[in-house]
């Protein structure tokens, strides 16, 4: 069984695990220890049994807690060299056994899964979105995108299962209490996504039959659940496309998901 829940998701902390009969990883650390020990729990999996964790990028809501779970249950961390070179404070609690380096782009395995990085245009030193391969079954996770071009999309389609970003909402953002500065940089080229740059996306990747898609990343102060999911759907109803095969849901910062099973 190839499955995927989601422990926690946006601007304040992400954590997601994914697994097998045989491989338990978690992409990201962005929670304390206990909140993800918790999670873990109550979907029925053991922290101590985790085999690994991916990295997205170094910025602290993905990383926060990275090295001392590393740390603490002597898991190897999977990164690039440059995302390994710009967290020194997480890179120095994990054993130097358990650094594993890899190059954007290129596949790597655990265990029964089959993992690729790929790039993706983010304000960090060398950000990933990946594929997650079990057989033939293949899951995406694409979060922190300042904009989406062909080469993502590329990447994204014909995936089972799909995270996506939908970071923000640019009505609200513009009236947000934050400085021009920061404003300019959610909303940059590398930035995040757009509840309505989320929508454009899925339409096109609903031709080729990308039909589960959990919205994720969402900004606690610029955007809320209902709707990023309304901003969405109205996209997908504007362009006619038929949505009965299609299950759009919404990650929750405080709690896990439901399990995702992929047949």
């Amino acid at each position: 069984m190839f499955k995927f829940c989601n422990l926690y998701s946006g601007s304040s902390g992400n954590c997601s695990y994914v697994g097998t009969d045989n491989i338990n990883i978690l992409i990201d650390c962005g929670e304390s220890q206990k909140k993800i020990k918790d999670a873990l729990e109550s979907i029925g999996q053991d922290i101590s049994k985790i085999d690994a964790i991916i990295v997205t990028h170094e910025h602290s809501d993905h990383i926060k807690n990275l090295g001392a779970i590393s740390k603490k249950y002597d898991i190897p961390v999977y990164a690039n060299k440059k995302t390994f070179d710009n967290m020194p404070e997480q890179t120095q609690l994990i054993n130097d056994e358990n650094k594993k380096i890899f190059k954007t782009n290129d596949y790597f395995e655990i265990g029964d899964l089959k993992i690729h990085p790929f790039h993706i245009p983010h304000d960090a030193a060398d950000p990933c979105g990946y594929n997650i391969y079990n057989n033939d079954n293949k899951i995406s996770i694409a979060t922190d995108i300042g904009h989406m071009d062909n080469n993502i999309l590329s990447k994204l389609e014909d995936s089972k299962f799909l995270l996506l970003e939908s970071n923000y909402e640019p009505e609200i953002l513009k009236y947000a209490k934050y400085p021009y500065y920061l404003k300019r940089r959610i909303a940059g080229p590398n930035g995040h996504l757009s509840n309505q740059e989320a929508g454009d996306t899925i339409v096109k990747l609903l031709y080729s039959g990308v039909n589960n898609i959990m919205l994720g990343h969402l900004s606690k102060q610029t955007n809320f659940p209902e709707l990023a999911y309304k901003t969405v759907m109205d996209e997908i109803i504007n362009n006619k496309i038929n949505n009965n095969d299609l299950t759009i849901n919404v990650a929750s910062r405080i709690k896990p998901s439901n399990i995702i099973q992929i047949a």
